[in-house]
């Protein structure tokens, strides 16, 4: 059951209409961003109650974890509710070690995306968006091939 006890009212996302406050799983997925969480039902309560409590987006990624939060997501939240958009981040993977490797090739942004669905149990994504940096900023390199292949996925799926 959705509520509207977030401040902030809603606010346009591209085509979408979401709550201004969403919900970032990242910290869902255990320290560094790696592995399970050390609570996984906390961590299913805890989606449970963003949507409860009317938040309308969760931003996700597979390289959380990695291949651990669109999991929990799907596990609390599948089937999802009308009202709910899943957006996801594509254009990094993430390292044993810890990195955020660049993943921007039309390979890996292809594999992204359909590991997302996959994960998520969807058919389609509704929002989609490239990492272009790491945690030290922007990072060289052309945007114009990402971007073709993100538009393809898009057209291929209308």
């Amino acid at each position: 059951m959705l509520s509207d006890t977030l401040p902030g009212g809603t606010w346009p996302l591209g085509e979408l209409t979401v709550s201004r406050f969403g919900y970032g799983a990242m910290q869902l997925a255990g320290p560094g961003v790696m592995g399970p969480p050390a609570d996984r039902d906390g961590a299913l309560a805890v989606l449970r109650a963003v949507v409860d409590l009317g938040s309308t987006h969760i931003d996700t990624s597979n390289a959380y974890g990695p291949d651990v939060t669109n999991q929990l997501i799907r596990e609390a939240l599948h089937p999802y509710p009308d009202a709910l958009h899943i957006v996801t981040k594509v254009g990094a993977t993430r390292a044993q070690q810890g990195g955020w490797p660049p993943a921007r090739q039309p390979e890996d942004l292809r594999r992204a995306i359909h590991d997302n669905l996959e994960a998520l149990g969807v058919e389609r994504l509704d929002l989609v968006d490239l990492r272009l940096g790491n945690a030290q900023g922007p990072q060289p390199g052309a945007l114009a091939e990402p971007f073709e292949t993100l538009v393809e996925l898009q057209s291929s799926r209308a």
